[in-house]
């Protein structure tokens, strides 16, 4: 076991004891807003408008309704002299032109300890295809980015983008339709049925620009103005039950939907190019570099684009530029779990270091580790959730955790340790006009040296609930502070919001109707 490993399991041990002391010694606090009983129910408290903590529990692989699997080995590599990529493509072009199983899968590519060096990006295009290796230490299956270019070392990626069905979409009637719901009604539900691909479509208007006020950015160079039609929300939900004219969906709705402000309407949707139930697991992943400050070599070392019910595992990650993992617009339904992000090499600045970076939705990043990065848990501009991080540590950043930039929607940040900050707020200027990073953004049992949780002009809510670290009023201190409740508590119940709702649901069948 390499020291580097070593040291992530005592970090994760240390975390670990501290919380089973505190169980012993302190007495048991519980959220005004979401309350367990012995048998493990959740109660959920409204505001004054109706919005509740929404419900988290259905991210990850196929919703975290199953495990990850594992399949046998059907074609086997084993590393050369100088350039790997063409070898190890080969097999993976090979095992994709299977034919797939019950399950959708094609076969496991196994990648036999040793080193790849490998200048290309490895493309896996077609779902079903598992790559991994015989471990995650540097002396175990080591594949080394060498090229002389910013590229991602591994990516997974299908094609094109979701289509809307034609005359498919309907209204939504409801005035207001509070954060936390799994229904709303519409013009007609004629044309829908259970288990329907749908868009829950919240578009972006001049009044809810102007209500935000994120046309009257403070100007500096650079700095642009938010515009109505960039702000066109696409939720995807799935219809899990019709009454009349009423849906009920299995995701929750993550940011108010308000008549005054355009509400809602409805679709169904396809994407045959996105691709499923492709993993990586078990591999050491590396960049060269030629100093600190390089911006020409691997960039991210795994990428998922047009991606849905995948997995990253047992990874360890270093000296890659950007990040270990990035998930774009159109990765959804991703588990990233295990997997460690050591040393980036590149200027400590904007655009460098995102270590977990997460664009997409309904994606779980667990039990990850970060160090000596920037931005190392974070969303960026429009993103869709819910999304959750759970039990991420970051060591020695450089910048803060959070939504970055933009109006990220329906995240839970839970067990989330860092030495630095963790913040939720109107970041104004920064970078080309950031403005508000966010709206139902949960810290849960969060520790930090600081955080800045602040409430939007409209549209909902930011809460930070039982965090251990220093409140700090943030960029502008004007700004009307979030929900913060259980400063400094040290005995949360439940511990972790993701793992109770996902128990709760798995108990009972949770009747949100």
């Amino acid at each position: 076991m390499s020291i580097k490993y070593k040291i992530a399991i005592l970090i994760c041990l240390f975390v670990v004891q501290m919380s089973y002391s505190q169980t012993k010694t302190s007495s048991i606090w519980q959220s005004s807003l979401v309350r367990m009983d012995e048998s493990g129910k959740l109660t959920y408290t409204p505001d004054k408008e109706g919005n509740i903590i929404p419900d988290f529990s259905r991210v990850g692989y196929h919703h975290g309704n199953k495990s990850i699997p594992c399949y046998p080995v059907v074609k086997i590599v084993e590393p050369v002299e100088g350039d790997n990529w063409e070898n190890i493509q080969k097999a993976i072009d090979e095992v994709s032109r299977n034919k797939q199983n019950i399950d959708g899968h094609r076969g496991t590519v196994l990648l036999k300890r040793g080193e790849y060096r490998v200048a290309r990006t490895i493309h896996i295009s077609s779902g079903g295809i598992i790559l991994k290796g015989e471990g995650d230490n540097a002396n175990e299956t080591r594949i080394i980015a060498t090229g002389r270019q910013r590229y991602p070392l591994i990516e997974i990626k299908g094609n094109g983008r979701y289509q809307e069905v034609i005359n498919s979409r309907v209204k939504i009637t409801d005035q207001f339709v509070p954060v936390g719901s799994h229904s709303f009604h519409v013009t007609s539900t004629d044309q829908y049925k259970v288990g329907d691909r749908i868009i829950v479509f919240r578009p972006g208007t001049s009044q809810w620009i102007e209500a935000i006020r994120m046309n009257r950015i403070i100007e500096r160079q650079g700095t642009r103005q938010w515009k109505a039609e960039e702000y066109n929300l696409a939720f995807e939900r799935e219809i899990t039950k019709i009454e009349g004219n009423c849906l009920f969906i299995d995701n929750p709705v993550v940011m108010q939907m308000e008549e005054q402000y355009g509400g809602g309407e409805v679709y169904k949707y396809t994407f045959e190019g996105r691709i499923h139930e492709v993993g990586l697991s078990d591999m050491y992943l590396e960049s060269e570099f030629e100093n600190d400050n390089d911006t020409e070599h691997g960039w991210i070392a795994v990428q998922l684009e047009n991606t849905e019910n995948c997995w990253v595992k047992n990874m360890t990650t270093q000296n890659f530029g950007y990040s270990a993992v990035s998930c774009e617009r159109f990765a959804k339904n991703i588990t990233i779990s295990n997997v460690r992000c050591f040393d980036p090499k590149s200027p400590i600045t904007g655009g460098m270091r995102y270590s977990f970076n997460n664009n997409g939705q309904q994606n779980l990043f667990m039990n990850c580790l970060s160090r000596n990065g920037r931005h190392d848990y974070v969303t960026g501009a429009r993103v869709c959730g819910p999304n959750v991080f759970y039990n991420c540590i970051s060591i020695n950043a450089f910048s803060d955790i959070g939504p970055h930039h933009r109006w990220a929607t329906g995240t839970l940040y839970d067990n989330v340790v860092t030495d630095r900050e963790i913040n939720i707020q109107d970041r104004g200027n920064m970078g080309s006009g950031h403005g508000w990073a966010g709206v139902t953004q949960v810290l849960w049992n969060c520790r930090a040296n600081r955080a800045t949780v602040q409430k939007p002009w409209t549209s909902g809510n930011n809460y930070n609930i039982g965090m251990k670290g220093n409140y700090t009023p943030g960029h502008f201190k004007d700004r009307e502070d979030g929900f913060w409740e259980g400063l400094q508590e040290e005995n949360i119940l439940p511990r972790s919001l993701y793992q109770a709702q996902l128990r709760a649901r798995s108990k009972e069948k949770l009747n949100y109707y």
